[in-house]
Order: C-alpha cells, then sequence, then structure tokens
C-alpha cells in the first residue's frame, strides 16, 4: 500500500460548505483511492462510501457540521469520484471496499474511527467492527443494506443479467436496461430513494453524481455486494460489540424498515425510526441526522459550570442578517436601533458575516464569535455569476449545503445560551430548517422578508415553473402545519408592494396568501431623508462642487456586478461631452477589488462607503443594479436614477421592478442592450431631473419594532 499525497484542491462543482483540509491516495494493488480530511478535532469520524452509484459529496450535508466538533475522513468508494474505476467483479466485493478503509486510516494516522455508513456502506462497516474491534469505536448504520430480513420483495422478482420483456417498475434494475437507458434507471431509482415530497433538488445531486459513473461499472459493483449470499454478513453481525446506532426510516423504499430493526438486535444498538422518511436521510432530514450523530458521537456532555435562573437574566435577542447585499444590515440596525428604545435592557446578538459585519462593526454592534464559523454565502452568490446575470433561483437551490451548515451553527449557539428572541431577516437557513425541524424552537421568533415566493424566468421553461411552485408549496404546508412557528412575520413593505402572481398552479395568489400570513411594517430604509439636511450643505459637507453633476454608481455589498461599474465608467467620457461638469464616483463596495476597475479622466473609484445613502441622496444621477436598498434609498431621496436588474434574477426582475413602478421610481434599462453610447445618453437624459415619486415612509422601522417587541 502506498500513500500519495496531492495538493488542497477540490473540483467546485457547486460551493462547498467547507473544503477539506488535506486530500490524498492510498494504491491497493494498483487501484488508487482518494481521501479527504477535515477538521482536526477528537475522535475521528470516517464516513464511509455507499454503493458506487455516488460518491463522498453524498456526505456534504454532514462533513461541515461534523468538521467544526471532529476529525472527519471520507474517501470515494472505488468506482466513482476521483477513485479509479477498476473493471471485474472481484474488485467490488464487501472485503475490497473495508480494506480501502482501513488504508485511508493507517495513511492517516488514526487509530480508531467512528464508523458512519449509509446502505451498502453498512456492509463494510461490519466487516471493520467484527474483523477489526481494535479500530472501531462505534457504528452508525443508516438505511443499513443488511439482509438480517427480507428485502422489498417487487426487488427481486427480476434477474439483474438477464434480457427482460418489460421496462415497468424494478425491471429497470438490469444491466441490460443499464446499457440500453442509464438516465432512465438513475431517475427511476433516486425517486425511490427520495419519496419523501419536494425532494428535487436531493435527486438531481444524486443523478450528477451517479453519471460519473458509467453503467458497467455499476454492474461491476452491483454483482460484487452479491445480496444473494448473506450468511457471511449475518456471522459478522453477530461479532459485532462495540456501540451501534440504526438509524432507519419507516417509508424506505430501498431497504425495509425490517432490515434495520434486525441489525439493532443483532447487534444489541439502538433502533431510532424516521416516521414518514426515505431511504437518505441524510440528505432529507440532514439536521436531525446530524444531531443524532453527535449524540451517538459523544453521548455525555460536561455539565455547565454555571447556571443562571430564567427571571435573573437580562433580555437577549439574536438577530440573523442575510448576507446577500447590505440593504439587510441597514435596515436591521434601523430596526434594532428602535427595539433597544423600546426595551432599553435588551442585549442584541448578532449572528452575521460579510459584508453585513462591515456595517455592525461601524454601527458599534455586538458580533457573535460564533459568526465566524458561518460558511460564506456571498461567495457562493458570486461563484454563481456571469457578468451581468445571475440565476438567483438556481444559486439559491445550489447553496443547500451552505445553508445547512449555517443553521447547524446557530442551533449550536441558541442550545449553548439561553435568548428571549430570535430575528431572522430572510435568514432562509432559520426558517426552512425550523420548519422542518419545529421541536428546535426554543425562543419567540419574528421572520421578515421583502418579497414573497420563488417565480421562474421566462426562458427557464416548465422545469422551472415546476420547480419555483414546488418550492413555494413547501413554504406553504410549512405555514399551514406549523402556524405559530413564526411568532410574527413582518413584511417590509406595503400590500400594494406584492407582485400580482400566483405562488403557483393550484396555490393562492401572493398577495392574497400574504396578507394573511404577515404584518405589513411598511418600508425601511433605515434613515429619515429629513436628516440629511439642506441638499446644498450636504453637498459642501461630502466635497461636491456647486456646479459639478455627481453620479454615483453603485452595485451594492457583494462581488456580483463589476461588469455593470466597468461598462458605465466606459460610458463615462460619452456621457461627459454632453454633461461638461459630470462627475462620476464609482463605489466598488465591500467585496470588488477597486484596482481591478478601469480608470478615465473624471471618474473616481473608491470601496466601501459607510452611510452611503448620504452621498445618493447629494449625488444628481445614480446608476445601481436592480436591488431594493439601492434603489428605495434613492427613491425616499427623490433623487434620478437608472437601474439594470441583474439577469435571470427573479427578485429584481420582477418583485423589485412591480415596487419601484408602484413609487413611478427610477428608469429601467437592460445591460444587453445597452452598450456604452446608450448609457450615455441616458445619464444625460437622467442626470438632474425632476422627479415625481410617490413618498416613503420613515416610520417603517419603529412599526417593525413595536411588532416585535410585544414578543418580549
Amino acid at each position: 500500500m502506498t500513500t500519495i499525497q496531492t495538493p488542497r484542491s477540490a473540483q467546485r462543482e457547486q460551493t462547498r460548505a467547507r473544503y477539506p483540509d488535506e486530500t490524498g491516495y492510498i494504491e491497493r494493488e494498483g487501484v488508487r483511492v482518494f481521501w479527504e480530511r477535515y477538521g482536526d478535532g477528537k475522535p475521528t469520524v470516517l464516513l464511509l462510501p455507499t454503493w458506487s452509484i455516488v460518491h463522498s459529496r453524498h456526505w456534504k450535508m454532514q462533513i461541515p457540521y461534523l468538521a467544526r466538533h471532529y476529525r472527519v475522513l471520507t474517501f470515494d468508494g472505488r468506482g466513482n469520484g476521483r477513485s479509479d474505476r477498476p473493471r471485474g467483479v472481484e474488485v467490488y466485493r464487501p472485503l475490497e471496499f473495508a480494506a480501502d478503509a482501513l488504508a485511508v486510516m493507517d495513511a492517516n494516522g488514526t487509530d480508531q474511527a467512528t464508523l458512519v455508513a449509509m446502505s451498502c456502506g453498512a456492509l463494510w462497516a461490519t466487516i471493520l467492527a467484527a474483523d477489526h474491534p481494535e479500530r472501531v469505536d462505534g457504528v452508525v448504520y443508516i438505511g443499513p443494506a443488511v439482509p438480517l430480513a427480507p428485502g422489498h420483495p417487487e426487488r427481486s422478482i427480476h434477474p439483474f443479467d438477464e434480457p427482460l420483456d418489460t421496462e415497468e417498475g424494478w425491471a429497470k434494475d438490469n444491466s441490460h436496461f443499464w446499457s440500453r437507458d442509464y438516465l432512465a434507471y438513475l431517475e427511476f431509482f433516486f425517486a425511490k430513494c427520495f419519496n419523501e415530497p419536494h425532494s428535487t433538488k436531493q435527486i438531481e445531486d444524486c443523478i450528477g453524481w451517479a453519471l460519473e459513473i458509467d453503467p458497467q461499472t455499476l454492474a461491476d459493483t452491483s454483482r460484487g455486494i452479491d445480496f444473494g449470499a448473506p450468511e457471511p454478513t449475518i456471522e459478522r453481525c453477530g461479532r459485532v460489540r462495540c456501540p451501534t446506532l440504526v438509524i432507519h426510516g419507516d417509508r424506505d423504499l430501498i431497504r425495509p424498515l425490517a432490515q434495520g430493526e434486525a441489525l439493532a438486535r443483532t447487534t444489541g444498538g439502538r433502533l431510532v425510526t424516521i416516521e414518514g422518511g426515505g431511504h437518505i436521510p441524510t440528505a432529507r432530514d440532514p439536521v436531525r441526522v446530524n444531531l443524532m450523530l453527535r449524540d451517538f458521537i459523544q453521548p455525555s456532555q460536561a455539565p455547565t459550570s454555571a447556571w443562571r435562573r430564567a427571571r435573573a437574566r437580562s433580555r437577549r435577542a439574536l438577530y440573523v442578517c442575510s448576507p446577500i447585499g447590505l440593504g439587510h444590515a441597514r435596515r436591521d440596525v434601523a430596526i434594532a436601533r428602535e427595539l433597544r428604545a423600546l426595551v432599553p435592557d435588551l442585549q442584541i446578538d448578532w449572528l452575521a458575516q460579510d459584508p453585513v459585519t462591515r456595517v455592525l462593526e461601524a454601527e458599534g454592534e455586538r458580533i457573535h464569535p460564533a459568526s465566524a464559523e458561518l460558511a460564506n454565502e456571498s461567495s457562493h452568490i458570486e461563484s454563481e455569476s456571469a457578468e451581468h446575470d445571475l440565476h438567483c433561483f438556481q444559486a439559491w437551490r445550489r447553496m443547500d449545503e451552505i445553508l445547512v451548515a449555517n443553521f447547524m451553527v446557530f442551533d449550536d449557539v441558541v442550545e449553548a445560551e439561553p435568548y428571549d428572541l430570535w430575528i431572522g431577516d430572510e435568514a432562509w437557513e432559520l426558517d426552512y430548517y425550523l420548519h422542518e425541524n419545529p421541536e428546535l424552537k426554543r425562543a419567540a421568533y419574528c421572520w421578515l422578508t421583502d418579497f414573497v415566493g420563488w417565480l421562474p424566468m421566462p426562458d427557464g421553461g416548465e422545469r422551472e415553473a415546476f420547480l419555483t411552485a414546488d418550492y413555494n408549496a413547501e413554504m406553504v404546508e410549512h405555514i399551514d402545519r406549523f402556524p405559530r412557528l413564526r411568532d410574527r412575520a413582518i413584511f417590509v413593505g406595503n400590500p400594494d408592494d406584492i407582485v400580482p402572481d400566483r405562488l403557483g398552479p393550484e396555490l393562492p395568489p401572493i398577495r392574497e396568501w400574504t396578507e394573511r400570513h404577515f404584518d405589513f411594517a411598511g418600508y425601511v430604509s433605515g434613515f429619515d431623508p429629513a436628516a440629511c439636511g439642506d441638499r446644498e450643505a450636504l453637498r459642501a459637507e461630502l466635497g461636491y462642487g456647486e456646479q459639478e453633476r455627481i453620479c454615483i454608481v453603485s452595485v451594492g455589498g457583494s462581488g456580483v456586478g463589476a461588469h455593470l461599474l466597468r461598462r458605465v465608467i466606459d460610458a463615462h467620457p460619452l456621457a461627459a461631452a454632453h454633461v461638461p461638469e459630470l462627475r462620476t464616483i464609482v463605489v466598488a463596495g465591500p467585496r470588488i477589488d477597486p484596482a481591478s476597475l478601469p480608470r478615465h479622466d473624471g471618474v473616481e473609484v473608491v470601496g466601501y462607503v459607510h452611510n452611503l445613502y448620504r452621498h445618493l441622496a447629494a449625488c444628481d444621477l445614480a446608476v445601481v443594479q436592480g436591488g431594493l436598498t439601492t434603489a428605495m434609498e434613492l427613491t425616499a431621496n427623490r433623487r434620478p436614477f437608472i437601474y439594470f436588474p441583474l439577469g435571470h434574477h427573479f427578485e429584481q426582475n420582477f418583485h423589485v421592478r412591480h415596487r419601484l413602478e408602484r413609487y413611478n421610481a427610477g428608469r429601467c434599462m437592460d445591460i444587453d442592450s445597452s452598450p456604452p453610447e446608450a448609457i450615455a445618453a441616458a445619464i444625460a437624459e437622467e442626470i438632474g431631473r425632476e422627479v415625481d415619486y410617490r413618498p416613503v415612509e420613515t416610520d417603517g422601522a419603529r412599526r417593525a419594532a413595536t411588532r416585535i417587541a410585544e414578543m418580549l
């Protein structure tokens, strides 16, 4: 056996919540197997491969959480991922997978580990625990494929290697069918694995991973497992002496619950039945599985050194603020300020990340230390963008493991520290996983948002229309089933700001549903335009000359938008020919390097600007993206502006645009049809123009805070 080290790099097909600290290969009898190590805690947890139809990314919902507490090893089972794909049957026997696991442990200097095995991984876990008991601390079996009880009878009707005269149902589990229509088999199989409603993302993930192994190799792995000869496995199960936990869904259509029950009895372990659960709860119920893993790995925690009686505690709130842009931060700081005025002894901690933390730090707010553990959502959004294009809905779907990882950080915090109130401003991970795990609610909870409803882009076709409706339907079901989980739901705006669309076919209109389930605070700008004082005095304070025509160009707090900044910079010389006193100030924001942008005479490029709204109040024109916050700040300050919604960004193209049209605010332009000449002409037409906007209320923060304070 040889070990080959590789640099820390990963195939970033989807942004990970956590990347490995070390990667490498072991080699056994000419077969290279790829492994990863995460974290340095104790003990070591070895997440075993399952059937090679998927690789180690199927543990993506567990790795970030476990690696914050323990040392985690994973490896791609031979046949998939970055491991070799040998041909033949003998190379895929369970003993080979078990030997690979030992080699990975040896390569990482691991004497003992707790094993976690899903489905077929239970076979190699049992071999390790029975034949090498000194190397195994304990085993968690999830949906175990261990033949201690009969399987589903419909799976054994059709022979695997004989041509069949049907393709219905489990007849697709046939090597000849795989050669003809492998994708159809994958769609069938993973729909059986995830028979829980609203499992589209989990199915898509698994199909994508399964396409990394060819059907001929997968057939070899299936023959190698050989479930027709269970006697060696039964004998080994009887020799397992370490602690065991069996997690099994009672609606598992791949491996019946009876097999998990028999394994728990045989090994003397504990059985946890997931009622209503399918075959892969690691992906469909990741929060509950993660907590069960934690409790098994470290069953007893040291008692706390002190405990304060409930009535002796000060009032505390945990504020979770979305990091996608800076708009949430501005309004949340305003709400927090009003909330403290209503509840003077209230301590507010913030669970937040860059770029929100820059605003919070500048305002003197207390950022919870656990914020450093959050997986970066802004980086993911930026990685999903292309020039002035961001498919917002799809980017959010592909952020699933980041959302799980960040919810687990939140859950650790609120389990360790008592809070009276949780506030989540578009903290999607908090709202979704609380509704999936309502027993974890420990405090009053308030949800804030400025839009309701995922909407499909026209070029997404029937598939995207189906997916957005499916996600909306799940939200509706969550609220219907647990109506009091949100003690308050506050819409940052007014009923007329809601788009006139439905949540989906046979689902209610968005406005009707929102009015039933939300309070309305009006818009929360985070400032009072009157506080900016006299505009000429403000311009002088900010260093803007009386004769200068100031154009502010800003794309918010994310790194998405550099393409627009460059396009407007290129337009400046053309615009200056029509507006001789034009001075263009480009605000790169906190996540775009100003040095990466071009320069022209009359153009200034700056980085993050705190209280940018004051500069917007002083400008003669602004050119911005289609984000709500900056556009509404300009509307409140009654300044002319041009906005360019990001391509495929449903919120900017539908929700925000609808609201701005209601306020009669801004000029909407399309980046694809706007070369520098068109932008220059628009700047010349719009700069200094008198506007006729609908007034923006200034008491939104107080109204929101008043409703929140009632929970304290």
